[in-house]
């Protein structure tokens, strides 16, 4: 067990882990000091089991609280630091909610492909797990080396045209982002958002820092992700760009989320309902089959709770009529799924 002080927070995860770049970029927009301390994932101990999980990252609190999701642990977070909330109050806040889920449960997927079917890349993270040097033939060996593809599997990118749809959609959207940061500091304006720390966490720990892809072309977001995101301070913040305009980056992630990810919420909530393992839908243009998971559906429900709980009347109707209008009827709050989306190519 670690002892912590009692003012302090201590994040226990991994360096090259997506959620847990994510949380430590949240920390450093909310200018909060906390201590790292090296933790893997599957780890049966007294943390894991307080905080319900094997998965990282896991945030102790200065209370002693032990917790593991990064969206809600933000939401407590804003909740603390209300002047550096990441989570905007009224339907801005919603919108922001729904391409950070966009980017958390479906760019995530392009971050797993490219860790584990890039031979260079899993050999760069296992040695940063094992602290040594190791052959491609040694890496790939490795047990953690084994659930990658398995990973891949389950997320819709096992084939190698899938792959490629991937990176060209991983890759248009840092098209948008360094386009977006010519004009605003941020993603979604001149202010830090959950989606800067889902982004940060996605260079810091995979694509800025894995030998695969090469983001030289992409100067502003690799100048962005290497310092010039912290090195703008809360004097220096503007405001965010208004709902339902937002950004183009904001507009870019939205498309994607109509296209490509509404219909995988939805049909993976279908399958749990069905008590199937597993189902298939189109996606870029071919049928793909995903492990029917937990947890997408338990983050779109907290959307949906968002809408119904923290909006008045009037801003409600606001947000339900802009979801309607960008083909996002898997967010509605009425628990109905409504019709799904037709898959573009």
């Amino acid at each position: 067990m670690v002892e912590t002080n009692r003012d302090e927070y201590v994040i226990h995860g991994f360096p090259r882990s997506l959620f847990t770049c994510k949380l430590e970029a949240a920390f450093g927009f909310y200018g909060l000091p906390f201590r790292r301390v090296p933790r893997g994932t599957g780890v049966d101990d007294e943390l894991g089991r307080r905080a319900g999980t094997h998965q990282i990252p896991i945030l102790e609190t200065p209370e002693r609280w032990a917790l593991a999701d990064t969206t809600p642990i933000l939401g407590l977070l804003d909740s603390r630091v209300p002047s550096r909330a990441l989570f905007p109050s009224g339907p801005l806040g919603v919108l922001v909610h729904v391409i950070e889920e966009i980017l958390d449960e479906w760019f995530a997927r392009v971050m797993v492909h490219y860790r584990w079917h890039y031979a260079e890349n899993t050999r760069d993270v296992i040695e940063a797990l094992a602290g040594k040097a190791l052959t491609l033939e040694q890496a790939r060996t490795h047990p953690l080396a084994q659930w990658g593809p398995r990973a891949c599997r389950a997320t819709g990118t096992e084939d190698p045209a899938q792959q490629e749809a991937a990176e060209r959609e991983y890759l248009a959207m840092l098209d948008a982002l360094e386009h977006q940061l010519a004009s605003t500091r941020f993603a979604l304006g001149d202010r830090p958002t959950a989606v800067d720390a889902i982004l940060l966490g996605g260079l810091h720990a995979h694509t800025n820092a894995d030998p695969v892809p090469d983001l030289s072309a992409y100067e502003r977001v690799v100048a962005w992700a290497e310092g010039g995101a912290a090195a703008s301070s809360e004097a220096a913040w503007g405001e965010l760009s208004p709902f339902p305009e937002s950004t183009p980056f904001a507009r870019h992630l939205l498309g994607v989320g109509a296209t490509q990810y509404a219909p995988f919420v939805i049909a993976n909530a279908e399958a749990r309902s069905a008590g199937e393992k597993v189902f298939e839908i189109e996606t870029y243009g071919e049928n793909v089959t995903y492990l029917a998971r937990d947890y997408p559906e338990a983050s779109r429900r907290l959307i949906q709770s968002r809408i119904r709980d923290q909006l008045c009347d009037a801003e409600r109707a606001a947000v339900e009529g802009w979801l309607r209008e960008a083909g996002l009827n898997c967010f509605l709050p009425s628990g109905g799924l409504g019709p799904r989306p037709a898959a573009q190519g």
